[in-house]
């Protein structure tokens, strides 16, 4: 809809002309509840008043607004003609004052696509529950405002709500007379606001501090989920983390908890990770487990609880100006989220999921043809959306952990303390920070932002060695490369590691650091060296890079990589090799055997969780296609193997048992997993709870084994939320015509379904195993997508557009085809032409890979 899509020129304009004073915000949730009168959608009262001045009286702006009508406009006390003033998205204001007070009763939707005001029925009691997430701009469609970052205002949010539920909000909630009201913010932008109703089940306690100057910080704490979780909800751990994250943040930022309270809301259904509302943070539910799980999973929990509560400090109480800096908060969150979990908690190897999970999300995204700088160039809304991706979040931390050895930790964290003290409550660009950390490090950091954070790309670094006779180092160089289309070669500090066979083990016996610059540099501290088994450039993983390997090297980790005894050195080798597969340098059946013969002795737990599933994207996308079925044979084989070998009652059990689950492909695998549902098979020490009985089910269900009835049971079972989105995901994963045209038509053809259960049923819908039984969609995909694009939320297009790509198809034709659309559709919506582009990379690259793994 023209409008809706806020350009960043627009919103300059508009920051030159208004400043915020404040707003009131009326909320009316009543309607939540009851049935649900006539066609359109079911909404609810939202009664805004904003208070602002221009600094031109006499021009015009406009206010944002997503609402189905609006039953009133005045602003400074005349009323204006809605047909007249409000198109649907904007609220036109013309003839403005010094001083201006606009009011706006609409009428908003109830989302079911986890945008604005999303409301949730839970299948297990009945219950409503709301909740709101508007990053980067869906708070126009809970309140008419003026939706951009830098107009921040102070915020006085009321809500009226069913009779017996509970209401939060941003500030401390009081209830009268059947209205909550809030306490009023400090300034914030809009996108931060929030609003959490309904029956939730919450749990309380204090955070208390003394101050530097012996005044005492109170901070009341608050955790919610829905009713139905409260018997899984651990909110002692919960509490446990924050209070050791707002330790941490307090002894390093010298700048107090500014939001008052602190609650935490799991909800359903929500599209992201978490939200950092201050003093209402929102999180996926999913958080919360229901059975058995592992420590990698409470240890991604404490991540995001840690990188939400970064965000107190970099992005809430310091905010960009526009979403071109977005990495000036979710770059310093993701980074402080994984220090500060090291340092403050009992998950004190972060550093190896970092290396491992996060850093392949960045390296990913980096070599996408949609790559970007880390200072973006954010043309409008839907850019900003796509761009909370791997090089904002992952690649902005790494470059800011090497920033950290740079300039050093005290430099870094003093020059974060000014930066927040001189910005309070305002809104900041890149100079703002390297000014800061210029002064505190004493360095010129302008060469340092130029090559890291305003060009695109990821380096690869390999070891250039010689030897003597005796076989001691003559020369050792590490010689560094680009890729063509991003050719910048940049500053490294990197640790170069020397390892050798000691009694069976494969262990550093030499190490020094040093600064790569340029092509190639010599590493001179390392001649004389005796001759290594492996030399691991980037060592300790210090900086952002592909990491190569001489041929000795390769060929040691091809014999020894689980004699490596150093859990991080030997995540920087999986990830390395994983970097070889993708890049068609190692054949995909050769990365598939390293973890067939070494996964089993893989300690740590979210590396091993990794590796499975590396390993079935490259059966599914890099293995050649007559090799898939005896690939996946070997994967099953091996699983089991694992899974049996497995301590009793352990998560490495647990953990391989999902994957053999998710790798089964024979009958007595099948059997294996009915018996295991049954009851009739056991495995020593393997408890078969609700979660794993549905990843059980999966693979019955999708070869075939599991019909309706069987699928349906397990719902009977499992009457639940979750348990809802298991059985659309099984049911559309059923291998007949009938059941995939009918999940298409749900998720393409209809808008009925919810954001979880459009993802559930896609997810359901595309199965490596029912190629054939696809290959009528690759047509229809292309034709359909702009159209959903245009008529869908820009979540449910990007849902659409991502997971029924057909890159389970014949790789040339379908990048024939991915080529045709892009060519003859130039003026689409520049962010569905970036997704389509990566899905075709994506692809491509899986096409070079599977001749790679041909040509073994």
């Amino acid at each position: 809809m023209p409008g809706e899509n806020l350009s960043r020129d627009e919103a300059q304009e508009r920051a030159e002309l208004l400043s915020v004073q404040g707003y009131e915000v009326a909320l009316d949730l009543r309607t939540a509840v009851g049935d649900h009168e006539g066609d359109g959608p079911r909404t609810f009262r939202s009664v805004t008043t904003i208070r602002f001045r221009s600094t031109t009286p006499g021009a015009g702006t406009f206010a944002d607004l997503l609402a189905p009508s609006v039953n009133s406009v005045t602003l400074n006390g005349t009323s204006l003609a809605v047909s007249e003033v409000f198109d649907g998205v904007r609220v036109t204001l013309n003839d403005l004052a010094a001083e201006n007070v606009l009011v706006v009763d609409a009428n908003c939707a109830y989302s079911r696509t986890g945008e604005g005001m999303h409301r949730f029925v839970d299948p297990e009691d009945g219950e409503v529950y709301l909740y709101t997430q508007y990053e980067p701009a869906d708070s126009r469609r809970v309140y008419a405002n003026f939706e951009q970052p830098d107009l921040k205002a102070p915020y006085r949010f009321s809500v009226r709500a069913p009779e017996g539920w509970t209401a939060w909000s941003n500030g401390a909630g009081t209830l009268a007379d059947g209205v909550w009201t809030f306490a009023e913010t400090k300034p914030i932008s809009t996108y931060i606001t929030a609003v959490v109703a309904g029956p939730y089940h919450y749990v309380t306690d204090t955070y208390t501090r003394t101050l530097p100057d012996g005044s005492t910080l109170d901070i009341p704490l608050g955790a919610m989920c829905r009713k139905g979780l409260a018997k899984h909800f651990d909110a002692d751990d919960v509490f446990l983390i924050t209070k050791q994250g707002l330790d941490f943040f307090h002894d390093n930022f010298d700048y107090p908890y500014p939001f008052g309270k602190y609650d935490q809301a799991f909800v359903p259904e929500y599209n992201l990770g978490a939200m950092e509302n201050p003093g209402l943070v929102t999180f996926r539910e999913e958080y919360i487990f229901r059975g058995r799980t592992t420590s990698s999973a409470y240890e991604g929990r404490a991540n995001v609880i840690l990188h939400e509560m970064a965000h107190m400090w970099f992005g809430d109480l310091v905010t960009m100006q526009w979403w071109d800096d977005l990495w000036l908060k979710e770059s310093f969150a993701d980074f402080m989220g994984s220090f500060s979990m090291v340092e403050a908690t009992r998950f004190t190897d972060g550093w190896i999921t970092f290396t491992n999970r996060r850093k392949a999300w960045a390296y990913r995204a980096d070599q996408l043809p949609s790559t970007h700088p880390i200072t973006a160039d954010i043309r409008d809304l839907e850019d900003a959306k796509l761009n909370f991706d791997g090089i904002t979040y992952a690649k902005g931390a790494s470059v800011l952990k090497q920033l950290v050895a740079y300039v050093g930790r005290d430099a870094f964290l003093e020059g974060a303390r000014r930066y927040f003290k001189a910005h309070a409550y305002g809104n900041t660009q890149l100079g703002d920070l390297l000014s800061a950390l210029e002064e505190t490090s004493g360095r010129d950091l302008a060469e340092w932002s130029r090559a890291w954070l305003q060009t695109a790309g990821v380096n690869s670094l390999t070891p250039e060695v010689t030897y003597d006779a005796e076989g001691r180092i003559t020369e050792l160089a590490v010689a560094q490369e680009a890729a063509a289309s991003h050719p910048e070669l940049r500053p490294h500090r990197v640790a170069v590691g020397l390892y050798r066979l000691e009694g069976g083990s494969l262990v550093r016996y030499a190490r020094t650091e040093t600064d790569v610059a340029g092509p190639r540099t010599v590493v001179t501290d390392l001649a004389g060296s005796e001759k290594p088994a492996l030399i691991l450039v980037n060592d300790d993983d210090l900086t952002y890079c592909k990491i190569r390997f001489d041929a000795l090297s390769l060929d040691t980790l091809r014999a020894h990589l689980g004699d490596l005894t150093d859990p991080l050195a030997r995540a920087l080798c999986w990830s390395a090799l994983w970097n070889l597969t993708r890049d068609a340098l190692m054949p995909a059946r050769d990365f598939i055997d390293l973890v067939l013969r070494f996964a089993g002795r893989e300690s740590d737990i979210g590396v091993l969780q990794m590796l499975h599933a590396w390993t079935q994207t490259a059966l599914g996308h890099y293995v050649t296609a007559d090799r898939r079925e005896e690939g996946g044979r070997l994967l099953a084989e091996g699983a089991l193997r694992e899974l049996r070998n497995a301590e009793p009652g352990s998560q490495h059990q647990l953990t391989w048992a999902r994957f053999f689950a998710s790798v089964a492909s024979s009958d007595a695998d099948f059997q294996l997993l009915e018996g295991l549902l049954a009851g009739t098979a056991k495995i020593d020490g393997l408890d078969v709870d609700q979660e794993l009985r549905w990843a059980f089910l999966s693979p019955l269900a999708s070869h075939g084994i599991a019909d309706e009835k069987a699928i349906d049971a397990e719902l009977a079972r499992d009457d639940t939320a979750s348990g809802k989105r298991h059985q659309v995901r099984c049911l559309a994963s059923r291998p007949s015509e009938a059941v995939k045209a009918q999940a298409w038509a749900a998720v393409v053809e209809s808008d009925a379904l919810s954001n979880a259960l459009v993802e559930a049923t896609i997810s359901g819908f595309e199965q490596g195993s029912q190629r054939e039984l696809l290959a009528p969609y690759a047509t229809k995909y292309f034709d359909a997508i702009e159209r959903v694009w245009s008529e869908r939320s820009i979540q449910i297009g990007v849902l659409v557009v991502r997971g029924l790509y057909p890159a389970l198809q014949n790789p040339a034709a379908t990048l024939a085809a991915t080529d045709t659309w892009l060519s003859t559709h130039q003026d689409a919506a520049p962010a569905l032409r970036r997704l389509v582009l990566e899905a075709r990379d994506d692809l491509a690259r899986a096409q070079s890979a599977q001749e790679c793994d041909g040509r073994a």
